[in-house]
């Protein structure tokens, strides 16, 4: 003879029915809080799932959107200091004093600037087959070597005498003399950070 299965009574001391707890898949879930219909997630809920990670599973997946972040992250950088922007510059270019040698020195026209013309300049006279233009084009390159360093001394003089009335001639920075003449040794278009002032527009 078959057995004949019982059920618990409800009705009985001790076996309430909303006592035992009710497993609920990630399916029911998932239709319990998004299908039309459904009831409202709790504030618990909503929590819950903006704190699980948004990581794919595919790893392939994972590389390439960490790869896309880094390259975002390293285009902002690059923009950020070629504007200036401290949050993004170098130990030796932040502060206020670096970018007003900075202002000051491409406000300026300086001699240093034409270094990389003349040396191409010299280079093409070298593979002239005539003695006379290869000499002229070593004297030429020692000569303007000789002005541009001049330049750069009177400049560096003049950026410190200037940050002195500034900012207080005790709280100039050491190095300002050489980073105004390094600066102004390079073509105006190839300065990082870029040049944010016109010709001839110094800082006040």
């Amino acid at each position: 003879m078959a057995k004949r299965q019982t059920t618990p009574d409800s009705s009985a001391p001790g076996s309430n029915a909303s006592d035992e707890p009710v497993i609920e898949t990630a399916q029911q879930t998932a239709d319990r809080l998004a299908g039309k219909g459904h009831a409202t997630p709790t504030r618990k809920e909503q929590e819950a799932a903006r704190k699980r990670p948004l990581v794919p599973n595919d790893r392939k997946e994972a590389a390439k959107q960490a790869r896309a972040q880094s390259a975002s992250v390293r285009e902002k950088a690059r923009v950020g200091m070629a504007a200036g922007d401290d949050r993004y510059l170098t130990a030796r270019d932040k502060g206020p004093q670096r970018r007003y040698v900075r202002d000051y020195v491409d406000a300026r026209y300086n001699v240093g600037e034409l270094m990389i013309p003349i040396m191409l300049l010299v280079i093409v006279l070298t593979f002239i087959p005539n003695q006379a233009f290869q000499v002229y084009g070593i004297l030429l390159l020692w000569a303007f070597f000789i002005i541009a360093v001049i330049d750069a001394v009177f400049l560096g003089f003049l950026v410190r005498r200037k940050l002195g009335e500034k900012f207080g001639a005790s709280k100039v920075e050491r190095g300002v003399r050489w980073y105004a003449a390094m600066r102004a040794m390079q073509m105006r278009i190839i300065r990082l950070p870029k040049p944010q002032v016109k010709r001839r527009q110094f800082p006040s």
